[in-house]
């Protein structure tokens, strides 16, 4: 399916459209709700959008799609507007930007370099981030503050990579994940929740670690298929249940136990 052909002055008209409705709703005439709103309070309902974006692509629904990055784009609107109330930026700005970055990254396209591979280009796109004004002195592995914890993880553990602090062999990381694992268990003895925690935290980045290294699928997205499984195997146990007339808090654990082996078996027959 391709997308239907516009026409560009009706593009133009539908995007001052958007600008002026969320003018008017940050107006003193507009909504109370969005007059409320800063940049700060904003922060979780972007994340929110953006996760809902993304299950509307794992779901590889269209509509979806269509609804919720229109909810992102909300959002981009959101703090242009905010922005412009007190003479930061404005949309027009941030688009203005955004097309000189785009230009500037892609010289394979705009200018004279060339580009071969996928490879070729993240080395230009990376060149040329390095010539941008960002702060030489600044850490490597600084920022990504609102990264889920995994992909942080990660993302942190590539950097340092990049200038050779890293593992040589899986086996290495291994062994430091029985190592965490030991002083987990050390911890847990003393009963102190700090302590515990520091190690469990310890634990599950030398984990990250070790997925990271494999080079397969992120740690993330291992965790997200893991978790799905559990909850399709605990909404079959709730599923085995309802047709006897049962819930599960009100179900001993090894019979529901016994309906989790069913399901595990369940997967492999469907597998």
């Amino acid at each position: 399916m391709t997308a239907k052909k516009r026409n560009p002055s009706l593009s133009s008209e539908l995007v001052h459209d958007l600008l002026n409705i969320m003018k008017k709703l940050r107006s003193k005439k507009g909504c109370p709700w969005d007059r409320e709103q800063t940049h700060q309070s904003l922060k979780k309902y972007l994340i929110e959008e953006c996760a809902e974006f993304l299950d509307a692509v794992d779901d590889n629904d269209d509509n979806g799609m269509k609804e919720e990055v229109g909810d992102v784009l909300l959002h981009v609107i959101f703090h242009c507007q905010i922005a412009s109330e007190r003479g930061a930026f404005d949309f027009h700005d941030v688009v203005h930007s955004l097309c000189n970055k785009l230009r500037r990254r892609h010289p394979h396209v705009f200018g004279d370099s060339r580009a071969n591979s996928s490879k070729d280009v993240l080395k230009i796109w990376n060149d040329v981030k390095k010539t941008e004004g960002k702060n030489d002195n600044s850490s490597g592995v600084s920022g990504l503050r609102h990264f889920p914890a995994l992909f942080r993880a990660e993302e942190i553990q590539k950097r340092a990579s990049k200038v050779g602090f890293d593992w040589e062999n899986e086996n290495q990381i291994l062994e430091k994940i029985k190592e965490e694992l030991s002083e987990l268990e050390n911890a847990l003895k003393t009963k102190s929740k700090p302590k515990i925690e520091d190690e469990l935290g310890d634990l599950l980045f030398s984990i990250v670690n070790l997925a990271r290294f494999l080079k397969g699928k992120s740690s993330e997205e291992i965790l997200a298929k893991t978790t799905a499984k559990f909850q399709n195997r605990f909404k079959f146990i709730e599923e085995e249940l309802r047709k006897k007339n049962k819930i599960p808090h009100k179900t001993n654990l090894n019979e529901m136990e016994k309906l989790w082996q069913k399901a595990k078996k369940r997967e492999k027959k469907i597998g």
